[in-house]
This record gives C-alpha cells, structure tokens and sequence, in this order.
C-alpha cells in the first residue's frame, strides 16, 4: 500500500488527467520537470534527460505510473515530495518540439516558466559534470529553444547534464544521437543518481519559501 500522500497524489492525477479543467490542487506548491529528448530513442546521449527522468520517478515510487495524456503528447506521471507536488514529464514529441509538449503542460497544470524544471544534455560539459541554473539562453539546443518559444519565456531552470563535445564539429550529429559507449554507461547509474539528488535539493529548497540565486 502506497502512502496515504502519494496516494492521493495519484488519485488526483488521474482525475486531473481526465477532465479538460483541473480539480483544485491538493495543498502544497507544484513543479512541472520535463525531460528532454527524443522519444523511442532510448540510451542515446541526446536524451540522458529522459534517463534522468526514469530514475527520478524510481526514486519517488511512481516508476509504474507513467500514463500518456494525448493533450501534452507527452507520457505524465504525478509524485509527491513533501507538501509539492511533482509532475513528470517526458515528451512524446521529437526534439525540436519537446515545447510544444512542456507548455501544453504547464498551462494544465497552471505552472508558470518558473516552475517547469527542464533536463537536458550538454555538449559542453564532460560525461560526469552537471549544472543547474536559473534560466539563460538556449546555448543552441534545440530542445531548450523550442520550450522558450512555446513558453514565451527563458526563466525556467535547467539541469544540464553533460555529454561531452567531440574533438570534430562534423562529429558532432553523431555524437549526440548516438548511444554511450560501454565504458560510458558504467558512468551513467551515479550520474543519475546524482541529477536526481541535485534536483530534488533545489525542489525541496524553492518549496519552503522564496528562493533566489542558483
């Protein structure tokens, strides 16, 4: 038996998911945590912030909870993190149109920019190192520039999760879309772990009052 938070969380998710107005929230702040990527694509570098995503709900006991909302194109599932609320996200959308997907979310969810998380890979950063900031440009990803444009706004925070650069820019398409390599992968369970604990740090932090500085 799940717990008696977490339960009524999924409840009101389900309900929430199924009726075009949303119920009023249970108490507590929300966040939207998007991860980007390419869906069906699964283990590619391009989409570690999917993988982030799967451990994060592993991690909050919802792993078995992923249902797809065909309003979001984007597969949802709710968990509870103390008196917030989280809602998972992982577009069913390609890359490029990962926003579509996040905005469709907040505005069901009523979240402004601020309160969408998105996670994403970063070219510029080795295998191993994260980042989270406080909004910014999209440093050229794509994923990131399509959820400023359908946000209409650049505040949301980012946990960047680096992929490493190749040493050659005509390397660069392949390396992103590409799946890690063996000795990679065995870099990948701590990496997840770690994201997830940096993550939800920053969540549980912005949840108990007002919060500036990254």
């Amino acid at each position: 038996m799940p717990p008696p938070g977490l339960l009524h969380a999924g409840l009101w998710l389900s309900r929430a998911m199924s009726q075009c107005v949303l119920e009023p929230r249970p108490p507590g702040k929300r966040w939207l945590v998007a991860g980007l990527g390419n869906p069906g694509l699964p283990g590619t570098r391009h989409s570690v912030g999917m993988a982030v995503l799967g451990q994060l709900a592993r991690r909050l006991g919802v792993a078995e909870s992923w249902a797809r909302d065909r309003r979001c194109v984007a597969d949802l599932a709710l968990a509870s993190l103390g008196d917030a609320q989280l809602v998972l996200l992982r577009p069913r959308r390609l890359m490029n149109a990962n926003g579509r997907s996040v905005a469709r979310a907040a505005e069901l969810f009523g979240l402004t920019a601020e309160e969408v998380y998105l996670v994403h890979d970063e070219l510029d950063k080795p295998l191993g190192k994260l980042a989270l900031k406080l909004g910014g440009s999209a440093r050229g990803h794509n994923g990131v520039r399509s959820c400023i444009t359908c946000l209409n706004s650049s505040a949301m925070p980012r946990l960047r999760v680096g992929i490493g650069r190749p040493p050659h820019p005509d390397a660069v398409q392949a390396h992103v879309l590409g799946r890690f390599s063996s000795a990679e992968q065995e870099l990948l369970p701590p990496l997840l772990e770690r994201a997830t604990d940096l993550l939800l740090d920053h969540i549980r932090q912005r949840s108990q009052g007002p919060f500036s500085g990254t």
